[in-house]
């Protein structure tokens, strides 16, 4: 039974994880390189390794249970916590947007074989993940667990299907001129913040066990990133599309639905959460949790202000960048001013917060540079 909730609650993050950015990596590695690429993703790999644990040690010094704005009120103040909301609700509608972009041109492309039904397709996505929405907690479990055993078969499946085309030229160019293009979308790829308070709430009585579920829960995307890059860019090179799985005419753009249904889930659960753990508000969540996104779409869409990767690569440097500065901050200030023992800890400190905060406004700049 513990195995079981543990694996569940590790598949948690996985499946947050698992959307659009795992979709949007061959494109962004095909600008770079692929062995750039995997640096990138890599070291920071590690960096969110690392800030997961912080925000796990977070909900275990704290007593009440909140969603990331809420601790950030808590330990931070107010500014803290409008700060945050702005980084999660930046982040969280980024994602979903793309999410509805992507969703709506693999289903068309699945179906028809080109791009000419993506709106009504991508509404039907919409409305269905409504009808999800209505099972809460245990609707989570059942996704993610399923969602992520589902992806992982299908990864692995096409890696064997493809291996044939896979060019070793595709995979050892490089472009140092586009070093930090992958950046933006690898964050993005990487995030999955919001699912930690869920995990918290997830391993209730177990909370020995959750350090060990961040870890499982976050090596899974990055060994699953290297291999579908690899399959996609190897196969591909510079030809990949924006939405890797819309390169391929068979039933490959199935995995983009299944990714990213996951994760608009799971998303859609946690901005739920916001309004209702941290906001105490339960009037509006209907309104912000499904009509401002399918609301955005539209409004992208018809008049085309941003594609596929703009979106994640943008969603990724200011909410992730400054979604982790937030969590460093508020893991120091937790250290001192938390009311529970918890049940693992992690180094922190003034230098250590400095580098990581440099590393992320630096990523920012470029990005909306380039942009």
């Amino acid at each position: 039974m513990v195995e079981k909730r543990f694996w569940i609650t590790a598949l948690t993050l996985s499946g947050t994880m698992l959307g659009a950015g795992i979709l949007g990596l061959p494109y962004a590695f095909s600008k770079s390189g692929f062995v750039i690429g995997v640096f990138w993703l890599l070291f920071l790999g590690l960096i969110t390794i690392y800030v997961n644990f912080c925000l796990g040690e977070i909900t275990l010094r704290t007593k009440e249970l909140h969603q990331i704005p809420g601790y950030a009120e808590l330990y931070l103040g107010k500014w803290g916590k409008n700060l945050m909301l702005f980084a999660m609700f930046f982040g969280i509608y980024a994602a979903l947007l793309a999410y509805l972009i992507g969703e709506g041109q693999s289903l068309s492309k699945l179906f028809f074989g080109n791009f000419s039904h993506s709106i009504p397709f991508a509404v039907g996505f919409w409305f269905v993940t409504i009808l999800l929405l209505r099972e809460g907690l245990e609707g989570l479990k059942k996704i993610e667990s399923r969602g992520v055993i589902f992806i992982s078969a299908i990864i692995a499946f096409t890696l064997i299907f493809f291996s044939r085309d896979i060019s070793v030229s595709n995979l050892t160019y490089y472009h140092f001129n586009n070093f930090f293009i992958p950046f933006g979308i690898v964050l993005f790829a990487l995030l999955g913040f919001s699912s930690i308070p869920e995990m918290r709430i997830e391993i209730i009585k177990k909370e020995k066990l959750l350090k060990k579920a961040i870890l499982i829960g976050t090596l899974i995307p990055i060994i699953l990133y290297i291999i579908f890059s690899f399959t996609f860019l190897g196969a591909f090179g510079k030809d990949v599309s924006e939405v890797a799985t819309l390169s391929f005419d068979n039933f490959v753009p199935a995995l983009g639905v299944f990714t990213m249904l996951a994760s608009y889930f799971v998303l859609s659960f946690s901005l739920s959460s916001i309004f209702t753990l941290d906001l105490k508000n339960d009037n509006n969540t209907f309104t912000y949790v499904s009509l401002v996104p399918i609301s955005l779409y539209f409004l992208v869409t018809l008049f085309n202000l941003a594609d596929f990767a703009n979106i994640i690569g943008i969603g990724g440097v200011v909410s992730g960048g400054l979604t982790i500065i937030l969590i460093l901050l508020i893991h120091m200030k937790a250290k001192k001013k938390g009311k529970r023992k918890p049940e693992f800890s992690v180094p922190m400190n003034w230098f250590i917060f400095a580098i990581l905060s440099l590393i992320f406004i630096l990523g920012v700049v470029l990005e909306l540079v380039r942009f």
